[in-house]
């Protein structure tokens, strides 16, 4: 898993509320276990008329967005079934933070281990966020996990929290396997004295 230390990138408006995960990744390409590909069928039913051809109006497809790396959402992101291909979807597309009042817990917990930063701000600050983020490409929004503060491309900064534990799991790259992998010294050692002690296991 890529670290997340500070980004500066394009933040996308997405002011809707209650975006579901079969809004982000619909059903119909959730036949893939690979984590890479998603990104072009992210939010599919929103970028693409029943054609195949691409709604000019919807935020991503506008030239300003296409290179979105942060999305600044509406309430409750994430809500829906618990499919973890919502933020694989996400990441492919170049998604690597979203920010938003409240998301779902099954989301919320999936981002983290796919290396997205989910940050849960007050609404008044959204609003600020969701403004900066309609003036295009060239206001660029950053992101320090370090500092935990998110600042707008006039220089307004916000601090958010986060749980420490799951900070540094994104400061150092670290999923569940790279976490359990931190540890393969000591499950070697113990697999060498279970050997030891129970040949005939």
């Amino acid at each position: 898993m890529d670290k997340f230390t500070s980004l500066t990138g394009i933040a996308a408006p997405m002011p809707l509320v209650n975006i579901d995960t079969d809004m982000i990744i619909p059903k119909q390409f959730l036949k893939t276990i690979k984590r890479s590909g998603l990104g072009v069928n992210l939010f599919d039913e929103l970028r693409y008329d029943r054609d195949g051809n691409e709604i000019a109006d919807f935020v991503l497809n506008q030239p300003a967005y296409r290179e979105t790396q942060i999305l600044v959402a509406g309430d409750n992101f994430g809500c829906g079934s618990s499919r973890e291909h919502a933020p694989w979807a996400l990441l492919d597309f170049g998604i690597r933070c979203v920010i938003s009042t409240s998301f779902a817990d099954i989301f919320f917990n999936n981002c983290f281990k796919n290396g997205i930063l989910p940050i849960t701000l007050p609404q008044d600050v959204i609003d600020i966020l969701m403004d900066d983020a309609r003036k295009g490409a060239n206001a660029r929004m950053t992101v320090d996990l370090e500092n935990q503060t998110v600042s707008t491309s006039d220089g307004q900064e916000f601090r958010f929290e986060i749980d420490p534990f799951r900070k540094h799991c994104l400061l150092n790259g670290l999923d569940d396997i790279g976490l359990t992998m931190e540890k393969a010294p000591a499950i070697g050692d113990y697999e060498s004295q279970m050997a030891q002690a129970r040949p005939w296991v």
